[in-house]
């Protein structure tokens, strides 16, 4: 099992940072089974979801579950450091946070790229407009976005 290259503490304040910028409160709010455990579990349903969805040629679906994979490994991380994420608005300022965490702009680009990727193929649920080469194409990034996320900012390299 790898560690995770950098101080739980500089993943905490930079997601942290990132809720306060998105306007989003880091507690858990009334409901305390947001856990981080809970939401990795969930990320992971997503992608097999997602898999179904695509050999069964529904592509809007399998796009959405891509998605759902990418936004629910990010609250699992986020979860994982304390705090709550309530927004989608909070999804795209933590991710850019972690992001600028990850160091060498090769990294920063690759993540910014895939996540901005993902949220097209949310859009794709209502548009139902991307091939079925893209749409899979999509959710192997998605699945290699999220494997990434819990290598770096999960202790010792978490993948639920």
């Amino acid at each position: 099992m790898t560690t995770t290259p950098y101080h739980p503490d500089d993943i905490a304040a930079a997601i942290a940072r990132a809720l306060v910028a998105a306007r989003d409160r880091p507690d858990p709010g009334p409901d305390g089974s947001r856990s981080a455990q809970k939401y990795a579990t969930m990320a992971q349903d997503f992608r097999a979801s997602a898999w179904k969805h695509l050999d069964e040629g529904d592509l809007p679906q399998a796009s959405n579950k891509a998605w759902g994979l990418v936004a629910e490994t990010i609250k699992a991380i986020s979860a994982h450091h304390g705090s709550i994420i309530h927004t989608h608005r909070a999804i795209a300022a933590v991710i850019g946070e972690l992001a600028r965490l990850a160091g060498d702009t090769e990294t920063q680009s690759w993540i910014s790229t895939v996540f901005v990727n993902a949220r097209g193929l949310h859009t794709n649920l209502y548009e139902n407009e991307l091939s079925e080469n893209t749409v899979h194409g999509g959710l192997t990034s998605c699945e290699a976005l999220s494997q990434r996320l819990y290598q770096l900012f999960w202790p010792q390299g978490h993948n639920p």
